[in-house]
């Protein structure tokens, strides 16, 4: 089949790959937190702006949209309030939550419930605007780099699993 290359090469190559694990993401649920032990990282549950509700399973309220200033204020009242590392995702981050064969939102509602089909803030600037930050639309699954920092989007902080307290 390929010249010179031995084909028992092959076939173990090809098992090799058919036998190895899948790269999806493994969440972990706790309480208001997703741990995506994939990426090493944490999720909070809701949008900024609404509260998780242990009980019913369900995230509560209205999600605000904020601009990057007022993004940074929510931060420091993050680690404040639930320890240190929260900040907003970047882009292959937030990407990672596009759920394709979801119906809008396009994010998996049993593990980030009631989140808004519009587009959520990323803390990466576009490198060919850098004036513009990025953004995923869970409405279409798609990433945007057109946002300036001044406008309003909706947040989903994240933090490292190694500042998880």
């Amino acid at each position: 089949m390929f010249k010179g290359i031995n084909s028992r090469f092959w076939t173990a190559a090809i098992i090799t790959l058919m036998a190895a694990p899948p790269t999806s993401a493994q969440y972990y649920e706790r309480e208001h937190l997703v741990k995506d032990l994939s990426l090493r990282i944490e999720w909070m549950r809701c949008s900024v702006g609404q509260r998780w509700d242990e009980e019913q399973k369900t995230c509560w309220g209205d999600a605000v949209r904020l601009n990057h200033e007022e993004i940074a204020e929510v931060i420091e009242q993050a680690n404040a309030q639930l320890g240190d590392g929260w900040r907003l995702p970047d882009l292959a981050e937030l990407e990672s939550l596009v759920c394709a064969e979801c119906e809008p939102p396009r994010i998996d509602s049993e593990l980030f419930p009631n989140t808004m089909s519009e587009p959520y803030w990323t803390g990466e600037k576009n490198f060919w605007s850098p004036k513009n930050f990025w953004t995923v639309s869970f409405m279409t699954g798609d990433r945007y780099g057109r946002f300036f920092p001044s406008q309003r989007m909706m947040v989903r902080l994240v933090r490292d699993s190694s500042s998880a307290g």
